[in-house]
């Protein structure tokens, strides 16, 4: 059935009814099932009866008749509720549609998707109807309403104005709103999103945080203002004295905060033994971070690290379903749920060797089922993209005197730039390169100088960025136009040119923004496009990332937006965008 929360039609849950009466029979039966009950926190043995999207019947029962029931044998192995992933951010490269599979096959039955990219990159009716196409898939998918768009960027009010939250915390698959990235600007006077956070807790929809370093005094204040969770605790401390004020936390594992480990080793030693509020996320980590899975590798690292075992299912399944009120629905083996299963071959073992969802087989045997279900993407405006200017020398203009210094993948520090920036090459004897983000529509730019990005590459031109706008970096003028003008021909992407050659090339051809093709394949081509930057002198862990958090003003110090060069704890403008 289509329908976002899973409110079945009177009709069909007569159906489910009679399939007890043996009036209708199973679809598939899972047969001597040792399973965890989330409820009795036990491992028990029954018979899961599954009428298509939903779980009938758990228990010793088997219909009378079976020859014409898909009954599988499942004694020897161990079954899980389909793992939920509650903290996603589905085009970090790869498409919502594509990673939803890929994480599917690995277990992870459910995401909770970040909403912002489609609040830039189409509108409300193409977003709702892409969101209705999306419930084909037998992954669940579920959306965040965002309250702010985590940059400065021109059009914000009118992105982000009542009529358009508000419909977007009103549609069915919506089942939180934030993350919330401006909270200083709500603790200040914002009563706007203020008002927001309101009316998303009078809809029973939480609000998640986005509060790292926060004090005491802050995540008091916030609790007041109304945050429920938060998944940006950097240690077993933070999350104590989240936990100890009532947060949900999300326990963070990603590209660039591989976090897991360290976090469980301080609460063990703060001794936390209740994990009910606690679950686990990836937080939208780059393709090759997802090469064996998502929330199962966070499983396994939590066994790994001494966590109960029924502990560690109950963070990646019920916990989640129970922080957006979805316990009814998802996060259980239970009469009334969602079929959502993992089959497992040990129960130390979260990587499952069978998956279903919503009743159809994701993986069987460890053999991959093949989905049908292909989306349109030029329907919705999300085709290649189409730029209608030009770059030239004339904009390759770089008379800053104020650059963006690298500290790491995420941090960001002002620095006074003392080359010559008035060349056509910078010195390989330096690790300091032209940088510009460039307006999508060929408006305005904003030059200047990056330190610490690279110190031999040529150019590199990327419509992958937080706004969707043009991020150029590079040592060399004519190598940055090549780079350019190579990444409009593909219809967007990111492109690696040096000395004259191009040597480096991922089509992005869903909007500039996303990969449409195999996750598999994406997962190498995000390898290779490391290997080369960190050939060409990167430093750190996680250049896409860095090309994302560019624009990023919930991180400090300084930033370059659409807006000019920005001081993130001032919200003050250093540096306006320059009309072209």
């Amino acid at each position: 059935m289509n329908d976002h929360l899973y409110r079945w039609r009177n009709k069909e849950i007569r159906k489910q009814v009679a399939v007890i009466d043996g009036k209708e029979l199973p679809t598939l039966i899972l047969k001597n099932a040792y399973y965890l009950n989330v409820f009795l926190r036990k491992w028990l043995v029954a018979n899961i009866w599954i009428y298509h999207d939903r779980i009938v019947y758990v228990g010793a029962n088997l219909p009378e008749q079976l020859d014409q029931i898909e009954v599988v044998d499942c004694t020897g192995k161990f079954i899980v509720p389909g793992y939920i992933e509650p903290h996603v951010h589905p085009f970090q490269l790869y498409n919502p549609y594509n990673l939803a599979i890929h994480a599917g096959q690995t277990g992870t039955t459910t995401l909770m998707n970040d909403n912002l990219p489609w609040l830039y990159l189409t509108n409300r009716e193409k977003a709702f109807s892409l969101i209705d196409d999306f419930m084909q898939l037998p992954v669940s998918m579920y959306w965040w309403a965002r309250f702010d768009s985590q940059s400065e960027i021109n059009e914000e009010q009118e992105i982000f104005k009542d009529e358009e939250v508000h419909a977007w915390l009103q549609h069915e698959a919506v089942v939180q709103g934030g993350e919330l990235t401006a909270w200083p600007q709500v603790m200040r006077n914002d009563d706007r999103i203020l008002y927001w956070m309101q009316e998303a807790k009078r809809m029973r929809k939480p609000v998640e945080g986005h509060f790292p370093g926060a004090s005491e005094k802050t995540l008091v204040k916030l609790k007041l203002l109304g945050a429920s969770s938060d998944h940006e605790a950097l240690s077993g401390e933070e999350v104590f004295n989240r936990l100890s004020m009532g947060y949900r936390v999300g326990l963070r594992h990603s590209s660039v905060r591989p976090d897991l480990p360290k976090l469980l080793k301080e609460l063990q030693e703060l001794g936390i033994t209740k994990y009910d509020f606690l679950t686990m996320t990836t937080d939208g980590a780059t393709p090759a971070f997802y090469e064996n899975g998502l929330i199962n590798e966070c499983i396994q690292i939590a066994i790994d690290n001494g966590v109960p075992e029924i502990e560690t299912y109950m963070m990646a399944t019920y916990n989640a379903a129970e922080q957006f009120h979805l316990e009814e629905r998802l996060g259980g083996i239970a009469p009334g749920r969602v079929a959502h299963l993992n089959i497992l071959s040990s129960s130390d073992n979260p990587t499952p060797e069978s998956v279903i969802a919503k009743g159809k087989w994701l993986k069987k045997n460890g053999k991959l089922i093949k989905q049908e279900l292909e989306v349109d993407w030029e329907k919705y405006g999300l085709g290649k993209l189409e730029l209608d200017w030009q770059l030239t020398e004339r904009d390759l203009q770089f008379s800053m005197p104020v650059g963006l210094k690298m500290v790491n993948d995420v941090v960001m520090k002002p620095y006074p730039i003392r080359i010559d920036a008035n060349t056509e090459e910078i010195t390989n004897s330096v690790d300091e390169s032209f940088l510009m983000l460039a307006d999508r529509e060929g408006k305005w730019r904003v030059n200047t100088i990056i330190k610490g990005f690279t110190k031999t590459l040529g150019g590199l031109a990327s419509s992958y960025s937080l706004t969707g706008d043009i991020v150029l970096i590079g040592k060399c003028k004519s190598d940055l136009l090549q780079a350019f003008n190579r990444m409009k021909e593909i219809g967007g992407g990111i492109v690696l040119v040096n000395d004259g050659k191009v040597i480096f090339e991922l089509p992005l051809n869903i909007a500039g923004m996303m990969y449409d093709g195999e996750m598999s394949s994406l997962i190498e081509e995000d390898k290779m496009l490391k290997k080369i930057l960190i050939d060409h002198g990167y430093q750190y862990v996680d250049p896409p990332y860095n090309l994302l958090f560019l624009s990023s003003m919930n991180l400090p110090f300084v930033r370059i937006t659409p807006m000019g060069i920005v001081d993130v704890k001032k919200k003050e403008i250093l540096f306006p965008a320059i009309m072209r």
